[in-house]
């Protein structure tokens, strides 16, 4: 496996001539029962209820990224290439077979989180690892992988383009107000409260202004922070709500769909920064951590056009009408 990026998007793309071959149809769960001794476990957090853990992570069985090596970035021509160095773990979100986030306990889903922090945390002490990505995509028309419930993470050498456009936004945004954008979102939001969701203590879920997809929520800290591993450490007593306010908002959403894609955008590793980009001269104060929920909707799946400009029939308005009027 190689990384090459394209010179016109500047989107780094992981290729390979190996093929991966699909792992054979078995009854036994890798993360579960006997065979899941056979996992690389990398962290674990202590069980509840009786249970010997309660979440952990393992390395992926077909890992995309590997942690050993350095990057050897390269040119050829005017392309640029690098070796896949990096982490992809998978995180198990609950012992059990069908502990789903919108499923299982508050307590349960406040331990998985801790463990995203704990991971995140970890991996941004390898000064080669730009940006560390958690996300998790459930159902057949979402890619889904394991049915065990689980998420992914990934650790690269390079930001994501969808977290650069972000902190782009982010730094000039503070720049021409000295305040955060996601801030004043969240402020103007609260005000008018037509797209606002839920707000659970420190946290709350809204429709974007302009959606990709119909019903798509992001979840927010109501208090400024960037990185959502110091918020774990730091605000203990309150990962409670988040935890509450996440496994809601999962169950709205699987009332209007039954696939989705969620992704966790924290800053990059600002512990190690690029000075040739400057993205993390005022990153404490012009980023902002959230999660992002995008339903996939079976019919008429339009999810975007050409130049990244996406469609969505349904106006956040309508959807967040909807969604509150759900009855949990």
């Amino acid at each position: 496996m190689e990384l090459r990026k394209d010179p016109i998007t500047r989107s780094w793309v992981i290729v390979g001539d190996d093929v991966v071959e699909a792992a054979a149809p078995s009854a036994a769960c890798p993360f579960c029962g006997p065979a899941a001794e056979n996992a690389q476990i990398i962290a674990t957090l202590p069980g509840l209820n009786g249970n010997p853990w309660s979440a952990r992570s393992v390395v992926h069985p077909q890992a995309l990224y590997h942690v050993e090596g350095e990057a050897s970035r390269r040119g050829e021509g005017l392309y640029d290439r690098m070796r896949a160095v990096g982490a992809h773990e998978i995180l198990v979100e609950n012992p059990r077979h069908d502990g789903h986030i919108w499923n299982a306990s508050d307590l349960e889903v406040e331990q998985f989180l801790r463990l995203c922090a704990m991971r995140i945390q970890d991996l941004k002490r390898d000064s080669r690892l730009k940006y560390v990505s958690i996300f998790k995509n459930h159902g057949e028309g979402a890619g889904q992988e394991f049915s065990h419930p689980c998420s992914e993470l990934t650790a690269t050498t390079f930001v994501p383009r969808r977290v650069l456009y972000e902190l782009r936004a982010g730094r000039d945004y503070y720049q021409s107000k000295e305040r955060c954008v996601f801030c004043d979102i969240m402020a103007q939001e609260e005000r008018q409260d037509v797209r606002v969701v839920e707000m659970r203590g420190d946290y709350i879920a809204l429709a974007p202004y302009a959606p990709r997809v119909p019903y798509e929520i992001w979840i927010l800290p109501r208090t400024h922070e960037a990185a959502f591993e110091s918020t774990a450490a730091s605000r203990v007593s309150n990962l409670a709500d988040l935890a509450s306010l996440l496994r809601r908002t999962l169950q709205r959403v699987l009332t209007v769909a039954q696939a989705f894609h969620l992704v966790l955008h924290t800053s990059p590793n600002s512990q190690h920064p690029s000075e040739a980009l400057g993205y993390w001269k005022t990153l404490d104060d012009d980023y902002h951590w959230h999660i992002e929920i995008l339903p996939v909707l079976e019919a008429k799946a339009k999810s975007y056009t050409f130049k990244e400009t996406y469609y969505s029939p349904l106006t956040s308005e309508t959807a967040v009408k909807r969604l509150r009027d759900v009855k949990l």
